[in-house]
């Protein structure tokens, strides 16, 4: 089997190409740099793959590059590289893969539960619309990005990643050191509901949609049990035999310090895996005090 990888160097990117390579699945990295082995392609999210050729007769593409949307303050400027990165990158990708001869059976193109916006105590699924604002309208043209690939014929499928829990990167990376110091709380009220993943779940359930040739579209890769960030706060605390503050962050303190941004933060998300759940996927880490052990032992 051979797959191609664009964002290889992120966190999900990095463990997904581990998981291939203990499986003997030979993997091609896309990257922006000068490659440096055979196993690596240039390409640029506007200027297009270097030597398209070498994605010819390829089993499936993995899509994930993409700006870091909690990785800086949210000025105008980078909103607009949160978009572009998205936008244009999988467009140049479901291009490339439209033009060849002998085109991958699937594309797994990158999407976020950010498509549902705040959904407060309700429960939703991947049959929702897409809600107002900045993150919801990103994603809603993310997906419709990779149109291309779709009429060529191409099975695409958006995995709608939640917040992933691992120490490498994301929301629980700022988390973890805080709370070791005694100093962790929720965020806001706490009341609002995190819809997570373990890293685990995350590279299983992409390699599943690999093969499950039958599902396409949008498929939400969360937990089955959202949990409020209350209620990660304390287990986290627990897990980690320190105390867990009181009082949490107040909502003014993180909108002065993270400014737009603070609306992902403060915001409730409460999401439920149906495609993957009525296709019989198994989690390994279903519940929040899972999927944290599992990222703090690693």
């Amino acid at each position: 089997m051979r797959i191609a990888v664009t964002g290889a160097s992120g966190l999900i990117g990095a463990a997904l190409c581990d998981s291939f390579a203990a499986a003997n699945i030979q993997v091609l990295k896309l990257v922006r740099r000068p490659v440096a082995t055979a196993t690596e392609i240039r390409w640029d999210p506007v200027q297009g793959v270097e030597n398209l050729a070498l994605l010819e007769n390829l089993d499936a593409v993995v899509h994930l590059a993409g700006a870091g949307v909690g990785d800086k303050r949210w000025s105008s400027e980078y909103k607009k590289q949160i978009r572009d990165s998205r936008i244009q990158g999988t467009q140049t990708i479901a291009r490339s893969l439209a033009a060849l001869t002998d085109k991958p059976k699937v594309l797994i193109s990158a999407s976020a539960i950010g498509w549902y916006g705040d959904t407060g105590d309700n429960k939703v699924d991947e049959t929702a619309a897409s809600a107002a604002g900045f993150l919801p309208e990103v994603v809603r043209d993310w997906e419709l990005a990779a149109d291309a690939a779709r009429d060529a014929g191409i099975r695409v499928v958006h995995p709608r990643t939640g917040l992933v829990m691992s120490t490498k990167g994301g929301a629980l990376a700022k988390l973890v050191p805080l709370f070791k110091f005694g100093l962790g709380s929720p965020l806001g009220n706490g009341d609002q509901y995190w819809s997570f993943i373990s890293l685990t779940d995350e590279i299983n359930a992409i390699r599943y949609l690999i093969e499950k040739t039958e599902i396409s579209g949008p498929v939400n890769l969360t937990a089955p049990n959202p949990v409020t960030n209350h209620e990660v706060s304390k287990t986290l605390a627990k897990l980690l035999h320190r105390p867990m503050l009181p009082i949490g962050v107040p909502s003014l303190i993180l909108k002065t310090a993270l400014g737009e941004f603070s609306q992902e933060v403060l915001g409730s998300s409460r999401v439920i895996p149906a495609v993957l759940q009525r296709n019989g996927f198994g989690f390994e880490h279903p519940t929040i005090a899972q999927a944290l052990k599992s990222a703090l032992i690693k």
